[in-house]
């Protein structure tokens, strides 16, 4: 059996994460997974949709193909997956344009209407699918997922640091990096707060904090993980919008799975995977960020007891030994007919492979009840920081 995976890049991030991670199943079902960028050039794009007659599933990852591209794509391909982890209907939350775009809308609906299959990394992106087309029996929850067994591995081989720094760790891209530059207020008043802290930033750009001390790493694949089990916490900021809504959380799942506590702000799958005060801490106010990395500053005993909660979050339900069956039945219908649907989601922790259509929602209201139902850490003193 042939599948096809047209990405960005083979080395992209989200090719890396949600297919290539599965590649092993897929293996031993016998599938054979061929990886081809999505040509820029118009001409060649059109015959490279053409060519997909070739396979005998292809997965469509992000690209919100034009209109003659995509009807190429659907003609010829037997069956046709589309895979997202953003809300690539929107623009980014940093672009001059606004967050709505009608050309992007208008080709997202024209996609999940026509595909077989849509994989959506989160609920509020599954929603999203159906809202604009897409069957709801053709719509499944495919979170991104991470190979704890590889940050096990990476944390028994790191020794323990001598220094007292605390070192707090963020790792992303030049782009997300904009949410971080976007609280540098924060940050300087964190390094004011707590003299030992330590900022490591892993990326490919960075910012100037005149009052935190920093670590400035070149952002590679090979070092990623001892980067981040060598750290104390995790943080992770998004501004609250559409956009961040879609976002599947990876850099919040890698600190889990690196055994970290984390600390992030109350956004779209942030309040599914932090649960304040046993992983880490759902902080949004700054007075609430300060208050808690004072505290996880000054109790690492209590820290590290979180850190092992990190790793049961990813084991429950992101871990890529749980999810492999899944994928592979879906990309590649049949494949896994020895096997039943049901024992596949007898093998996952998380009970959400055939939710109806009207419990993808994420509540609008999820926000509030954070705030008011013990999701966040308790804040008894705080300094003068603009709220």
């Amino acid at each position: 059996m042939e599948l096809l995976a047209l990405v960005e890049s083979p080395d992209h991030v989200c090719c890396r994460y949600r297919i290539k991670a599965f590649e092993p199943f897929l293996s031993r079902f016998g599938i054979r997974l061929t990886y081809e960028s999505i040509e820029s050039n118009p001409v060649k794009r059109l015959a490279q949709m053409l060519r997909t007659s070739q396979y005998d599933s292809v997965i469509l990852q992000r690209k919100l193909l034009d209109g003659l591209s995509f009807q190429a794509l659907r003609t010829a391909s037997k069956n046709l997956i589309f895979d997202f982890d953003d809300a690539v209907l929107y623009r980014d939350s940093y672009s001059p344009k606004g967050l709505h775009c009608v050309k992007r809308q208008r080709r997202f609906e024209r996609i999940v209407s026509q595909v077989d299959t849509v994989l959506a990394g989160n609920s509020f992106l599954a929603n999203r699918a159906e809202n604009f087309g897409a069957k709801a029996s053709n719509v499944h929850f495919m979170p991104t997922c991470i190979d704890l067994a590889a940050y096990e591995y990476d944390r028994t081989r790191t020794r323990l640091r001598q220094d007292d720094r605390f070192v707090m760790v963020w790792i992303g891209s030049s782009s997300t990096l904009k949410g971080l530059e976007a609280t540098q207020k924060l940050w300087e008043a964190i390094g004011e707060l707590i003299p030992n802290a330590l900022m490591r930033l892993v990326c490919d750009r960075f910012p100037n904090f005149r009052k935190l001390d920093t670590e400035k790493v070149q952002w590679t694949h090979a070092s990623e993980i001892s980067q981040i089990v060598s750290a104390d916490i995790g943080i992770s900021h998004v501004p609250d919008d559409l956009w961040s809504r879609g976002k599947c959380g990876l850099k919040v799942l890698q600190y889990l799975a690196g055994g970290l506590p984390v600390l992030t702000n109350p956004v779209g799958v942030h309040q599914e995977m932090v649960k304040s005060g046993t992983n880490g801490f759902l902080v949004d106010k700054p007075r609430e960020w300060l208050e808690a990395i004072h505290w996880l500053s000054k109790n690492r005993d209590s820290s590290t007891k979180m850190g092992l909660n990190s790793t049961e979050t990813i084991r429950n339900g992101y871990d890529v030994a749980d999810w492999g069956l899944h994928f592979v039945d879906r990309v590649m219908p049949g494949a896994v007919a020895p096997i039943s649907m049901e024992e596949i989601q007898a093998n996952l922790h998380l009970q959400t492979l055939s939710k109806p259509s009207r419990e993808w929602m994420i509540d609008r209201e999820m926000h509030k009840y954070s705030q008011t139902n013990g999701h966040h850490c308790e804040i008894k003193a705080g300094r003068d920081v603009n709220s």
